[in-house]
């Protein structure tokens, strides 16, 4: 089974994709795609470049999606719902908030939550990411450039402060991991069952 995260960016970040395979049966994740696309791209043609991927005889009908819905996301992720890819989609929001929750439609995910599921997979050795990735170099300048930082109001900030400044790669596959620990699929109806909710 192939998991998809896509984090959305435009002018000042860009958007990118990441895709991550869990074996039948396994635990551990292998990054097997790396994308940043270009600046300036449309949001049509972000959806088009998911399509295509999505429709590789590769992924066809054994993947599901997480995109980031926060902000200008929510329109995009109505795109994406439209294009009839295939597969599972969840849209995220990104919180600052404490937990995890589903509200008309959307989960809402604390970043914090979405980091330290990548962190904990590179700790435990449970994600693999090949060197020979295109966009590999640039996902661990990213990683490391990750910094949680409190400002003098009390307010955690999370995201890349180093010398790019980028995180996009990092969400992307946040995403991607996020969806591939859950637990949970679509029911017939189109509803999310949560469990313990």
């Amino acid at each position: 089974m192939f998991y998809v995260g896509v984090d959305l960016g435009q002018k000042r970040d860009h958007a990118a994709i990441a895709v991550v395979e869990k074996e039948p049966g396994g635990e551990t994740l292998q990054v097997r795609h790396l994308e940043r696309i270009a600046l300036g791209t449309s949001y049509p043609r972000v959806v088009a470049r998911v399509r295509e991927m999505l429709s590789d005889e590769l992924l066809a009908g054994q993947c599901a999606l997480a995109v980031d819905g926060t902000g200008v996301g929510a329109p995009v992720v109505d795109l994406l719902r439209a294009a009839k890819l295939g597969c599972e989609l969840a849209a995220v929001t990104i919180s600052g908030g404490e937990r995890e929750s589903f509200v008309n439609g959307m989960f809402s995910v604390p970043k914090r939550d979405l980091m330290a599921g990548v962190q904990v997979l590179l700790e435990q050795e449970e994600m693999k990411i090949a060197r020979d990735l295109r966009d590999a170099g640039a996902l661990t300048r990213e990683l490391v450039d990750v910094r949680m930082t409190m400002s003098g109001g009390g307010r955690v900030r999370m995201g890349a402060d180093g010398a790019g400044e980028h995180d996009d790669l990092v969400i992307a596959l946040a995403l991607a991991c996020w969806m591939a620990r859950r637990k949970v699929r679509p029911e017939v109806v189109g509803r999310w069952r949560i469990p313990g909710m």
